[in-house]
């Protein structure tokens, strides 16, 4: 199993046939998506380094993975916006679950919810990054990720393949909010006042449950057929396993406040909202081949 990037498909043992040159371009749409999506993850996947020191991957592998995201969303994201509209809505009834609109979207999320992921793997590296800078990148993970998860939750996939995809995306979304919680109350802490402490001991109580609840997701998803199992810890996911449960644990004013049960907050602070940084590479289709039927016309 690798790192990032759960791929959903659909049930190889089903045939789907469509007399619709725009289905051939809708599959060859999410073809390349996912060929881009495992692209990603061979980028992704620690070296052991020769010496036998801490799990890491090269820094230009990492930015490298940041760009195949974008372009898997761009390739859903087109699919979506200009491929879609083209299909009478009969026809639309009759796709692969693997292809509807709510399944395209969430993968686009998906991928520019994981391409955020690799920048706050860096930002959490990096002794520049400030905690503001890592909360905001935790926090557009968490839209992102949530934003996919409305759209896959519901869908009847039935098959395998695609109770996995929810699991993962389940498991995904309840780690970036567990890292958004932790930042955000570390910097509520610095407020230096009893409210805002309140606050901070609040969100990293939050924090500390999510990472419970992460691990029971985890195993969930590793569980679901075909059995799975987790790469070795780095980044984010080192800083979900270890960091927090240690800082959090390391924590007087927590301790205080745990010991102090109305003091804390009845519901977990709102994380901030910011501006989504990321966004799906722009796609057009090719020119239109002159052997094509007079009838085919480019997006």
């Amino acid at each position: 199993m690798v790192q990032f990037s759960w791929v959903n498909q659909e049930d190889s043992s089903k045939e789907t046939t469509m007399s619709d040159y725009w289905y051939e371009v809708l599959s060859v749409l999410h073809l390349l998506a996912m060929l881009s999506l495992s692209q990603a993850n061979l980028l992704l996947l620690p070296k052991v380094p020769p010496d036998g020191s801490v799990l890491k991957v090269a820094a230009e592998c990492r930015k490298a993975s940041i760009d195949v995201f974008l372009r898997a969303a761009g390739y859903l994201e087109f699919a979506v916006q200009h491929v879609l509209p083209q299909f009478p809505f009969e026809l639309r009834k009759d796709l692969p679950l693997d292809l509807t609109q709510e399944v395209l979207q969430a993968l686009s999320l998906q991928a520019l919810g994981q391409g955020v992921n690799v920048q706050l793997g860096m930002a959490i590296d990096s002794l520049k990054a400030t905690l503001a800078v890592k909360r905001r990148l935790a926090c557009e993970m968490v839209t992102y990720l949530g934003q996919a998860h409305e759209s896959i939750m519901d869908l009847p996939l039935a098959n395998r393949w695609g109770e996995k995809h929810k699991l993962f995306i389940d498991w995904k979304y309840i780690e970036a909010k567990a890292v958004a919680y932790y930042f955000h109350g570390l910097i509520l802490n610095e407020g230096n006042t009893e409210k805002s402490s309140e606050m901070a001991a609040a969100a990293l109580q939050t924090a500390h449950k999510l990472v419970s609840e992460s691990k029971k997701a985890c195993e969930s998803f590793h569980m679901m057929p075909p059995i799975s199992r987790s790469p070795p810890l780095w980044d984010t996911s080192m800083c979900l396993a270890e960091k927090i449960p240690r800082d959090i644990a390391s924590k007087v004013f927590i301790k205080q406040h745990f010991n102090n049960q109305h003091k804390i907050m009845q519901a977990a602070p709102v994380l901030p909202d910011f501006v989504l940084s990321l966004k799906p590479d722009e796609y057009r289709l090719p020119p239109v081949d002159p052997s094509w039927n007079n009838n085919v016309q480019a997006s």
